[in-house]
C-alpha cells in the first residue's frame, strides 16, 4: 500500500484530486488541513482519507507530518491562488507560496538526510500565470518560454517552480512541476472568473432576471475542466520525468466573453451584463493558449470533458448551492 499526500486536499483541486485518488487500487490517501479549513468539499471521501493539521508556514508541523504518512506521491497543491488578492496582500501571498514550499521541501529533505529509502515523488503544482504577458510570436505557449510574472501571485509560483528545480538539481529530490492553464469546474470559489459569472447567473435566475458584474472580458484563456486536471496530475507522478516542467492544459480556447456568452445561453432568465472597474487587475495576462505536446507525449493524457459541460455543471452546482442555502 502506498500513500499520497495532498497538501490543499480541502480546497478546489485538492477536493477533486482526492475523490479521484480513493478511487485508485493500492493507495491510502492523506491531506494536510489548517484546523480552520472547512471540510465541505471533501465531505463526500472524508470517510476514505486522513486528515492531519498542519501548517505550511510551521516546518515542525511538516516534519511532523511527513514523518507520520510517509508519503510515496505528495502532491503540493496549497497556495493563496487568487490573483486579485495578492495585489492587495503581496507579503501573505509569498508567505504561503514561497516559504510554505520551501519549508514542504525542507522537510522532505531532512527526513530523506535520515532515512536514505524514504524517497517520494513531489508534484509541485506552479501555473501558466509565470509566463506572464506573452507576444502572439510565443503562441501555443512551451515550457521554453520566459517568465514574465505580472502579480505577485504569479511571482509567488515563479519562486515555486524554481524551488522544485534546486531541490531537485541540489538534493536530488523527485520534483515534478506542473504549469497549469485555467481550470475550473464545480466548487471552484466564486472569485474566480467562471464560477463567479454562474453563481451571478444563478441568483439572477432566483430573481427572475438581473445582473452580472464583469471586468476584463477580452482576455484569452485555454480552458480546462478540474477532473480532467486531477486526472493529469496522478498520470504525472507515474510517467514524467523528476526535474522536468510540463504545461498542463485544454483544447477549447476562447475570450472570457464568449465564455460568459455560453454560460448565459443556459440560463432562461434575462441577463445585463455591466462592467464593473474594481474587476480590472492592476496589470493583466490576457493571452494564455498552451502548448502540451511535451506533457501528452509522457502521459497519453487528453482532455474528456467538453467545457460546455464544464460550464453546466458549474451553473448546476451555484443552483444547487443556493437551494441549499435557503433550507
Amino acid at each position: 500500500m502506498d500513500n499520497a499526500l495532498i497538501t490543499g486536499i480541502t480546497g478546489f483541486v485538492g477536493s477533486h484530486l482526492a475523490e479521484y485518488l480513493v478511487q485508485q487500487p493500492n493507495l491510502q490517501v492523506f491531506g494536510l488541513a489548517r484546523w480552520r479549513a472547512s471540510r465541505d468539499n471533501i465531505h463526500l471521501v472524508e470517510d476514505q482519507i486522513k486528515i492531519i493539521e498542519g501548517d505550511l508556514v510551521d516546518l515542525p508541523s511538516l516534519l511532523n507530518l511527513i514523518r507520520t504518512v510517509r508519503p510515496r506521491y505528495v502532491f503540493h497543491l496549497a497556495a493563496q491562488s487568487y490573483v486579485p488578492y495578492s495585489f492587495v496582500a503581496p507579503v501573505t501571498t509569498l508567505e504561503a507560496n514561497c516559504l510554505g514550499t520551501c519549508n514542504l521541501l525542507e522537510a522532505i529533505k531532512i527526513i530523506r538526510d535520515d532515512d536514505p529509502d524514504f524517497d517520494p515523488i513531489v508534484h509541485i503544482c506552479s501555473s501558466s500565470e509565470v509566463y506572464g504577458q506573452v507576444t502572439e510570436d510565443q503562441i501555443p505557449i512551451t515550457e521554453d518560454c520566459p517568465f514574465r510574472p505580472a502579480s505577485p501571485y504569479a511571482v509567488s509560483k515563479v519562486a515555486e517552480d524554481m524551488l522544485g528545480w534546486q531541490y531537485f538539481t541540489s538534493w536530488g529530490i523527485k520534483t515534478i512541476r506542473s504549469r497549469m492553464f485555467t481550470h475550473t469546474g464545480p466548487r471552484r470559489g466564486e472569485t474566480f472568473v467562471v464560477s463567479t459569472f454562474a453563481k451571478q447567473i444563478a441568483e439572477a435566475e432566483r430573481a427572475g432576471g438581473g445582473k452580472v458584474l464583469v471586468g476584463n472580458l477580452d482576455s484569452v484563456r485555454t480552458f480546462t475542466d478540474v477532473r480532467d486536471a486531477v486526472k493529469a496530475y496522478w498520470l504525472m507522478v507515474q510517467h514524467c520525468e523528476p526535474g522536468e516542467a510540463y504545461n498542463v492544459g485544454g483544447v477549447e480556447t476562447m475570450t472570457i466573453g464568449e465564455m460568459l456568452n455560453l454560460l448565459i445561453e443556459m440560463s432562461d432568465v434575462q441577463i445585463e451584463v455591466v462592467r464593473d472597474p474594481t474587476r480590472l487587475r492592476p496589470s493583466d495576462v490576457t493571452l494564455q493558449i498552451p502548448c502540451c505536446d511535451k506533457f501528452k507525449a509522457a502521459t497519453g493524457w487528453e482532455p474528456a470533458i467538453r467545457f460546455k459541460q464544464t460550464l453546466q455543471d458549474t451553473l448546476d452546482y451555484w443552483r444547487d448551492y443556493l437551494r441549499r442555502m435557503d433550507r
